[in-house]
């Protein structure tokens, strides 16, 4: 969720504006200080502040100033009822990226705050760190690195991965990035809809070409015209739907269902599947023309397995989504939480992370994530089976954080010695992922010292 900061002396101006920000889906902060705002500036990540010049302890061009370093990726809009242009010449130069007087349009305001956001998330992708997607690990980056080549481009995307990864994310951001940005993203599920109804719903009906076709009905693939259109699980396609497919790619066209009259289109095709396309060509499950018209660029999406390293700062999101959601103040996730998240599998990647971090911070009442918040599931290989406790607190109490890393070290270390020296059978033997494993053992100096 995207937050805003609304710094005014005026309580009943920044009533209004949460009121309308939060009805257009935004986690909206207030301020009526200069000091106020320096606070909370250094307690949240801001995508937006909206700002008043004259607040009744500083200057809000003075913050402007103080903060835009500081706060690279945060859009300042400066507002005031005192407009000279002095003032709005100060304001850009010091980093504001809107100057507005007041009285304003609160619906131009809102049109601003979204073309800003969406500026950023496509200056976001083309600095190579991604408008959506988080993190930096090995896995990861090389994709992250080609998205803005990518989003330039007007050719088809297959997006190929496991169910979970963020396929769609990843559509979401090449779309926000490229020159179609300002127009419609229209998602399709193909694995959800009958044969019958998928081609009704992306080509359009005529009144009376069926049952229930009570009225003419626009296509998906009409209401994305100009932009893009998002077609997941495309290897679900049945094979007349693969072929009228094929044909609406080709001639750049599409005719309704029951219809006689061809519709001209200008879409950017952008497909997903967890399906290896190549083997369902051979096995005569997709056709391979419909497979070298769409498969032009290829993004193979890792799951969360292979880049452990990203699980710490999708978490740490995760959990101030959550907060900001159900409006309480962003939880810490203890480091032996953190520990446990990074071990598990992830059968169901990012997705199945999010999900636990939800739970997490909807059941645990206090402001730190332990590990007694997460589900069984992730305290043992099956969980069915209670945890067995190996260990107990001495009379004399403990160092906790030292001796769980020493426990780790050590049951790494039994591991290493019954599989032989082979890292990759160790990780099995303590139900760890191989990259989990390598990445304690680089952290223990494992490998070395073995």
């Amino acid at each position: 969720m995207r937050t805003i900061l609304v710094i005014d002396d005026e309580a009943n101006l920044r009533q209004l504006l949460r009121i309308l920000l939060e009805g257009e889906g935004y986690a909206v902060h207030e301020a009526a200080t200069y000091q106020d705002a320096l606070q909370a500036l250094a307690t949240v990540r801001f995508d937006v502040v909206i700002c008043d010049i004259f607040l009744p302890d500083g200057n809000g061009l003075d913050l402007v100033r103080t903060c835009h370093g500081s706060h690279p990726k945060t859009k300042f809009i400066v507002i005031t009822a005192h407009t000279t242009p002095a003032h709005a010449l100060a304001a850009l130069r010091d980093g504001a990226v809107e100057y507005i007087s007041k009285p304003f349009d609160v619906e131009e305001l809102k049109l601003i705050i979204a073309k800003q956001l969406l500026k950023g998330q496509g200056e976001a992708l083309t600095g190579g760190a991604g408008a959506r997607f988080v993190g930096q690990s090995r896995a990861m980056r090389p994709i992250l690195e080609r998205l803005p080549q990518v989003a330039r481009s007007d050719a088809t995307v297959v997006i190929q991965g496991e169910s979970g990864t963020g396929k769609e994310l990843m559509a979401r951001a090449i779309h926000d990035a490229s020159p179609r940005a300002t127009r419609l993203f229209v998602p399709v599920n193909c694995g959800a809809l009958p044969e019958g109804l998928l081609e009704s719903e992306l080509f359009g009906h005529v009144r009376g070409s069926f049952t229930g076709a009570v009225r003419d009905k626009r296509g998906l693939m009409q209401e994305a015209h100009g932009g893009t259109l998002f077609l997941d699980e495309i290897g679900e396609l049945s094979p007349n739907t693969q072929v009228a497919l094929l044909r609406a790619l080709q001639e750049r066209s599409i005719r309704p269902v029951g219809g006689n009259r061809e519709i001209e289109i200008d879409v950017r095709i952008i497909a997903a599947t967890n399906q290896d396309l190549a083997r369902a060509v051979r096995e005569n499950r997709f056709r391979e023309d419909l497979y070298y018209r769409i498969n032009v660029i290829q993004l193979h999406l890792p799951p969360l397995r292979e880049r452990v390293e990203d699980i710490p700062e999708l978490a740490r999101l995760f959990v101030e989504r959550a907060c900001h959601r159900a409006r309480i103040p962003v939880k810490q996730i203890h480091r032996d939480a953190m520990g446990v998240m990074e071990a598990y599998p992830w059968p169901g990647n990012v997705r199945e992370l999010e999900n636990v971090i939800e739970r997490m911070v909807a059941m645990e009442p206090s402001n730190l994530l332990t590990v007694s918040s997460l589900p069984p599931a992730l305290l043992g290989s099956d969980s069915r089976e209670p945890v067995r406790r190996l260990h107990t607190v001495p009379e004399e109490g403990l160092d906790i954080e030292a001796y769980l890393d020493n426990v780790r070290l050590d049951l790494m270390r039994q591991a290493l010695q019954r599989a032989g020296g082979v890292q990759k059978r160790a990780a099995e033997l303590l139900r760890m992922s191989y990259r989990a494993f390598r990445y304690h053992a680089e952290k223990y100096r494992i490998a070395t010292e073995e």
